[in-house]
């Protein structure tokens, strides 16, 4: 084989150079340990990416775990202790309060006492002139005068007729006549004095006289103004208006009704004046609920002896309610579905159970339990919508519940 064609197949002929030789062995020796050494690097980055990788996804479950456990507070139903205080809306009204109207028709002569003044009973307040009423009881006086000298007339003629009688010179039918004649007489005689009478108390009614001692709160009426018998409530003279004590009606729910009894204490407050409550005391229940408002009228005596309560104004009255023995549970331990009203229960074990229960009084933060729980259940607060039968779920103190929800929350 010629040089030539060693030189073509890469074949050193041999009578090479030792030297150049030796060199050519290093090469190859240095190039197998920089392939050997970059194959380990290349193992070892492999084996580094496996090795993240396991720890990433061992971490990624356990975060998943984390997130997947439910962290709930809980509370435990309680017998009832203090009272509640009931808080309804009133208007202070009179202990009496009447409209004063006109018994007869005239013109107002004048009035006497006007808005805001007190008067007694019996106290004059207006006079009203009547001449019409003047007129007929002086023609009723002249008809009873006359029905008087018809009665004389016919007693006198009577007792003449029955001395002839006694002679028989008159008959049996003529003397009845006669004392018919008398007892019609005397039957006009006594309608005529009633006419008289009638009249005279009409025109009593002149004299407008306050039938209660109170304050004057409207007068409708001034001088010369016609007046109308039975104005009633359509104009009344005057509104009359008895201002110690006062009177307040309200409307206590059907739920409470029961509650409130006769002598009950309460407490009246009104806005305008600040810090000041006014004790007072239920006089009287309706004893009945109403069945277009499904509430029962309490009427609460309210003494106002300084004044210092207005008729009319709008007030609000506390009504302590006396303490219940019924379990009491928080009201965000409630959970509303198309089953009913359910709370969560939780066990020992973390275990959830959805429990029905039947709902008394709303007290605003807690609510009346009536059936469904003993008194010894731990309860959700605050129970969130996917809550499920047989879930578990991880008891917190407050602190921690707080803090889980804020890393759930921090959480992407």
């Amino acid at each position: 084989m010629t040089e030539t064609r060693h030189a073509t197949l890469a074949l050193h002929p041999v009578d090479a150079d030792p030297h150049e030789l030796l060199q050519r062995r290093q090469i190859v020796r240095r190039a197998k340990w920089l392939v050997l050494v970059l194959l380990l690097l290349l193992g070892l980055g492999a084996g580094r990416t496996v090795f993240m990788r396991m720890a990433n996804a061992r971490a990624l479950e356990a975060g998943a775990a984390e997130n997947a456990r439910q962290f709930v507070k809980t509370a435990t139903p309680r017998r009832g202790g203090a009272g509640q205080t009931l808080s309804l809306p009133g208007t202070l009204q009179g202990q009496l309060q009447s409209p004063i109207a006109a018994r007869t028709s005239g013109y107002l002569l004048r009035w006497t006492r006007d808005i805001g003044a007190p008067v007694k009973k019996g106290e004059l307040l207006a006079e009203i002139d009547t001449p019409e009423v003047d007129q007929q009881l002086r023609q009723a006086v002249a008809a009873r005068d006359q029905a008087g000298a018809s009665l004389e007339l016919a007693r006198s003629t009577l007792a003449r007729w029955e001395a002839l009688r006694s002679k028989d010179v008159a008959s049996q039918q003529e003397l009845d006549e006669r004392r018919s004649a008398v007892s019609q007489s005397s039957a006009n005689l006594a309608a005529a004095e009633a006419n008289v009478q009638r009249l005279r108390q009409t025109e009593a009614f002149k004299r407008v006289v306050a039938p209660f001692a109170g304050v004057i709160t409207r007068r409708n009426v001034e001088v010369g103004d016609l007046v109308d018998a039975g104005g009633g409530a359509t104009r009344p003279l005057f509104v009359l208006t008895q201002t110690d004590p006062l009177r307040v009606s309200v409307n206590v729910p059907q739920a409470y009704a029961h509650l409130v009894k006769p002598g009950q204490k309460v407490s009246v407050a009104q806005g305008e004046l600040r810090g000041q409550k006014f004790a007072g005391e239920v006089a009287r229940t309706a004893g009945s609920i109403d069945t277009a408002t499904r509430t029962m009228q309490v009427d609460i005596a309210l003494p106002n002896a300084d004044g210092k309560l207005l008729p009319g104004a709008y007030v609000q009255v506390a009504l302590p309610m006396p303490a219940s023995q019924a379990l009491l549970a928080p009201a965000n331990a409630l959970i509303v579905r198309a089953e009913g009203t359910l709370v969560a229960v939780v066990d020992a074990q973390g275990k959830v159970t959805l429990r029905k229960v039947q709902v008394g009084r709303n007290l605003g933060p807690e609510f009346e339990v009536v059936s469904g729980l003993t008194g010894q259940e731990q309860l959700v607060l605050n129970p969130p919508d996917s809550l499920a039968e047989g879930q578990t779920v991880v008891v917190v103190a407050p602190e921690r519940a707080a803090s889980a929800a804020s890393s759930a929350k921090a959480t992407p």
